[in-house]
């Protein structure tokens, strides 16, 4: 099967991983580009922008480079994970492509076409309130609003999104870490590696070897059992796809994880990598021959009125480690009247 990525992402895939030619010819644009990075913090760090105080203290799962690195389970997983411990979570995103001006609250019935994909996947799994708008501090006011019984966000990336105070930032990375090192445009990176944060997380199925920095966790994603996306009823454990004729296909962040996530399953796939947040107006499967067509949770939620009945999507748990929970917890009760 064709890789559907745009070249040109491709393209910068590849020379983020090296310090080439490229590279080095995009640094000045990257020192520009860092430049007023550090003075809109420093902005920030100095009070003459402001932050703003939601009212409750606020978690911040994103990441310093582009791409996907496994926030949304992440933060799923987060959720449950406060909510075990007490807390009553809500969620806010930016909502990548969502079409919303005002803050709009994302409900298991919600369309990803209008409130984006990753908010709604987030919404039909924890059944936490969630709000969308780009901007957050609204979105975060909207949502306390409508249920004042909500003592914690947790921000689906966000970052770099400085105006809102946060008790608790979380960077996640996967194995490409900080790829070559640069800034924008020249390499991955929306600011230095160095960027103080109270805890990582590392996305790294290949290699389990953490880097040596402070409060650094390994992230886990598993899978479970795949379930047909015309009846969510119907499960299948993925042993059971062995030896048919699977085409594998995600458009995700990273699609090479998903698709090696079923080949340790023992499932040999033919892939298709589709751009990151595909819409799938149509389907793309119409003219492939395959026994079953296996996709993740985030492609399923943007399936519109087109139906294959060959589809089954396979879910992932985020497994966060409980030290680092313990570390979020203790943050949160030391910051809160609990």
């Amino acid at each position: 099967m064709s890789d559907f990525k745009p070249p040109i992402e491709n393209f910068l895939a590849r020379e983020w991983r090296r310090r080439g030619a490229v590279a080095w010819a995009l640094t000045p644009f990257a020192c520009v580009f860092g430049a007023i990075a550090a003075t809109r913090r420093a902005f920030f760090d100095m009070g003459w922008l402001k932050r703003v105080e939601p009212g409750v203290p606020v978690v911040v799962v994103g990441n310093v480079t582009v791409g996907g690195t496994g926030k949304t389970p992440t933060v799923i997983a987060l959720v449950e994970a406060l909510r075990a411990a007490g807390f009553q979570p809500g969620v806010v995103s930016r909502g990548y492509g969502a079409k919303v001006a005002q803050p709009t609250s994302v409900t298991p019935t919600s369309i990803a076409a209008q409130v984006g994909d990753e908010p709604l996947l987030i919404a039909r799994r924890t059944h936490a309130p969630v709000f969308v708008c780009p901007d957050r501090v609204a979105a975060a006011r909207a949502l306390l609003n409508a249920h004042p019984n909500v003592d914690v966000l947790v921000s689906d990336d966000g970052l770099q999104h400085y105006r809102l105070a946060r008790a608790f930032e979380l960077v996640v990375f996967d194995a490409r870490l900080g790829g070559n090192g640069f800034l924008l445009p020249a390499g991955p990176l929306r600011e230095p590696m160095s960027r103080h944060r109270d805890a990582t997380l590392i996305n790294s199925p290949y290699d389990r070897t953490l880097p040596p920095w402070p409060n650094t966790f390994a992230l886990d994603l598993e899978p479970g059992d795949a379930w047909l996306l015309d009846d969510p009823h119907q499960r299948r454990p993925l042993s059971q796809f062995v030896g048919e004729k699977v085409v594998a296909a995600a458009g995700i962040g990273s699609p090479e994880r998903f698709f090696a996530t079923l080949r340790a399953a023992g499932i040999m796939p033919t892939t298709r990598a589709f751009p990151d947040h595909y819409a799938y107006r149509e389907n793309p499967f119409a003219s492939v021959e395959a026994d079953a067509i296996l996709i993740t949770e985030k492609d399923a939620v943007k399936f519109g009125a087109w139906r294959d009945a060959r589809i089954w999507v396979v879910p992932v748990q985020a497994v966060l480690s409980p030290r680092l929970i313990a570390l979020v917890v203790e943050k949160l009760r030391g910051r809160t009247s609990a």
